[in-house]
């Protein structure tokens, strides 16, 4: 089932529109979940790459 079809399902069964049921992020479970990168900035790198744009 694509992303397509399973917003489609969706929002055939709950009334809603295509585009309401995409924007709310549905997707198919997987059998394990699969565990994101954290997002982690590195404040100090950044600064330094900051100060050595303006030398």
């Amino acid at each position: 089932m694509t992303q397509a079809d399973l917003d489609r399902a969706v929002a055939v069964a709950t009334g809603e529109s295509v585009n309401t049921i995409s924007r709310r992020g549905f997707v198919l479970l997987t059998p394990a979940p699969t565990e994101r990168e954290p997002l982690v900035v590195d404040w100090d790198e950044l600064d330094a790459n900051r100060v050595n744009l303006f030398e």
